[in-house]
C-alpha cells in the first residue's frame, strides 16, 4: 500500500510557521492580561475568576472545531479555513483589547481573543498528523515548539519597546497597547504564510495512507454513556454547590460544581439527540479514547495546572516579593511586571533551545524518560521562587521552566498521534485539549481559595503548588504505555 511521503525540512517549516503567530497572541495574553485587569480596577482575588473565560472557551471551541474540520473539504483544504478564520478574529481582538474602557469589557475581549486563537490552534495539532508520516511526527511537533518559543520571546519583550510604561488610573500603558498592535499583525501574517505555502491531502488520500500506516484504532462502535453516569455527574455538581453555599466557601468553587453538573447535562442531552450528530459523536469518542490517550490525559492535567498557576500569579508574586509593590499604578509594580515579561521571554527562549535538544535526548533515553526529566526541571524552576530573592537569578529558574514547556508542547503529542485514526484526528486532538483546559479551570477556581486558606493570600505559594503539580505529572508519565513511545 502507498505510504504517506516524507516532507522536507522547509515543508515542515512552512506548515508549522503559523504557530509563531499563535504563540505571539498567547504570550501577549498570558504576560499582560492580569496587568490589564488590575489596571482597570480588579483586585488580586478577582483575577483568577476573570481568567476563567480563557480556558472555558478552549473547552468548548476545540472539540467542535476538531469535529467540524474532520468533516470539511474546501478549495482551501481541510484545516486551513479554520487557521485563517481564527487569525482574522484574533487580530481584531488584539487591536481592541488594550482600549477596553471597563473591566467587564476587557474580560469579554479575553473570551473573544482566546476563542479566536483556539479556532486557529486546534487544527494545527491535527495538521501535523494529517501531513506527516509516523516517523516524522515527533519532528513536526518539535518544530511547533520551536516556533512557540521564538514567538513568545519577541512577544513577551514587546512591552519594553521604549515608550511610556505608566499611565493614569484605569488606563493601559502605551507599551502594552503597541505590543498588542504588533502582535495582531504578526499573528495574521504568520498564519497567512502557512495557509498560502502548504497544501493538504484530500480525504480519500488520507484514508489510503491510514491503511498503509495501520495506527492503533479507537473502538469503532463507540456509544454515549448511559443515563446513570450522566445523573451521577449532575447530582455530584449540585451536591458540591450545596456544600459551598452551606459552608460559605469561596464562590470561585462554584466553577468546579458547575463543570460537573454541566457535564452531566451534556451527557443527558447527547442521549436524546440523533445518533451521529455532533454532541453524541463527541461524547462517544470521549468514552472510546485509546488507552495511551487516557494515560496522557492525567499527565496533561497536572502539567497544565502548574502552567496556569504560573501565568496567573507570576506578575503579582514577582512585583510584590522581588520589587516590593502591590500597587498596579506604581513604577515599582510596573517594573516588576516588565521583568516578568523578560522572564517569560527567557523561558520561551530556553524552550526554543530545548525543542532542538529534545529529539536528540529522546533518542538516548526515550520519550518517556525525556518527558520525566524535563517536567522535574520545570518543577525545580517553579519551586526555586520560594528562596531566590534576587530577580536576576530568576532567569536561571526559567531554564527548567523552558525545558518543561517545550516538552509539554511536543512529547505528549508525539506519544499520542499514532494511536489516533486519521478520520478522527481533529476531534481527538480537540478532546485531548479537555485535559489542558480542565486543569486551568480547576486552577482558576481553586488556587485563590487555597492561597487564602493555607498561605495567607501570598501569590508566591501558587508557584510552589505549580512545582508540586509538575512532580506529580512526571510520576504519571511512567504509567504511559511503552508501545506509544516505541511507535512515536
Amino acid at each position: 500500500m502507498e505510504r504517506k511521503p516524507r516532507l522536507s525540512f522547509w515543508q515542515i517549516w512552512n506548515m508549522c510557521f503559523g504557530f509563531l503567530g499563535i504563540q505571539f497572541g498567547f504570550a501577549l495574553q498570558n504576560a499582560n492580561v492580569s496587568r490589564i485587569f488590575q489596571t482597570l480596577g480588579a483586585d488580586m482575588e478577582q483575577v483568577p475568576g476573570l481568567w476563567i473565560a480563557a480556558p472555558l472557551t478552549g473547552l468548548l471551541v476545540q472539540p467542535v472545531v476538531g469535529y467540524l474540520s474532520d468533516r470539511t473539504w474546501t478549495p482551501l483544504g481541510r484545516r486551513r479555513p479554520y487557521f485563517l478564520a481564527g487569525a482574522v478574529l484574533a487580530t481584531l481582538a488584539l487591536f481592541f483589547m488594550p482600549h477596553s474602557p471597563a473591566l467587564w469589557i476587557a474580560a469579554g475581549m479575553l473570551w473573544i481573543l482566546d476563542a479566536s486563537i483556539n479556532i486557529s490552534m486546534e487544527p494545527f495539532r491535527a495538521f501535523v498528523g494529517d501531513q506527516l508520516p509516523q516517523e516524522q511526527r515527533a519532528s513536526g511537533y518539535a518544530m511547533q515548539s520551536f516556533f512557540i518559543g521564538v514567538g513568545a520571546i519577541v512577544a513577551s519583550l514587546l512591552p519594553k519597546a521604549g515608550v511610556a510604561n505608566t499611565a493614569g488610573p484605569g488606563e493601559v500603558p502605551d507599551t502594552v497597547r503597541y505590543a498588542f498592535y504588533v502582535g495582531g499583525v504578526v499573528l495574521l501574517g504568520a498564519i497567512g504564510w502557512t495557509v498560502l505555502r502548504t497544501r493538504e491531502y484530500p480525504p480519500e488520500d488520507l484514508a489510503r495512507f491510514e491503511q498503509a500506516e495501520s495506527p492503533e484504532p479507537a473502538p469503532v462502535m463507540a456509544s454515549v454513556p448511559g443515563p446513570l453516569p450522566a445523573l451521577a455527574w449532575l447530582v455530584a455538581g449540585l451536591g458540591l454547590a450545596a456544600l459551598i453555599a452551606a459552608n460559605g466557601w469561596d464562590r470561585m468553587l462554584y466553577v468546579l460544581a458547575g463543570m460537573a453538573a454541566a457535564y452531566g447535562v451534556l451527557l443527558l442531552v447527547a442521549r436524546v439527540l440523533p445518533a451521529g450528530s455532533m454532541l453524541p459523536a463527541i461524547a462517544a469518542d470521549l468514552r472510546a479514547m485509546p488507552r495511551t490517550m487516557r494515560r496522557l490525559a492525567v499527565v496533561q492535567f497536572f502539567s497544565w495546572f502548574a502552567l496556569f498557576a504560573m501565568w496567573i500569579y507570576t506578575t503579582a508574586a514577582v512585583a510584590g516579593t522581588h520589587f516590593g509593590s502591590n500597587d498596579p499604578t506604581s513604577a515599582a509594580y510596573n517594573e516588576g511586571a516588565n521583568w516578568v515579561g523578560v522572564l517569560f521571554a527567557a523561558y520561551n527562549g530556553f524552550a526554543a533551545v530545548a525543542a532542538i535538544a529534545i529529539p536528540w535526548l529522546a533518542a538516548r533515553i526515550g520519550l518517556r524518560g525525556t518527558h520525566v526529566l524535563n517536567l522535574c526541571l520545570g518543577a525545580l524552576g517553579l519551586l526555586s521562587f520560594l528562596w531566590v530573592r534576587d530577580p536576576q537569578w530568576l532567569l536561571l529558574s526559567m531554564v527548567g521552566v523552558g525545558f518543561a514547556w517545550a516538552s509539554i508542547l511536543s512529547l505528549p503529542y508525539a506519544m499520542l498521534s499514532d494511536s489516533l485514526p486519521a478520520a478522527k484526528m481533529g476531534v481527538y486532538m480537540g478532546i485531548f485539549n479537555f485535559f489542558i483546559v480542565i486543569p486551568q479551570l480547576v486552577a482558576a477556581s481553586l488556587l485563590g481559595f487555597l492561597l487564602r486558606a493555607l498561605f495567607g493570600g501570598q501569590p508566591l505559594w501558587a508557584l510552589a503548588l505549580g512545582g508540586a503539580s509538575l512532580v506529580l505529572a512526571a510520576a504519571c508519565v511512567l504509567a504511559v504505555p511503552r508501545t506509544a513511545e516505541a511507535r512515536a
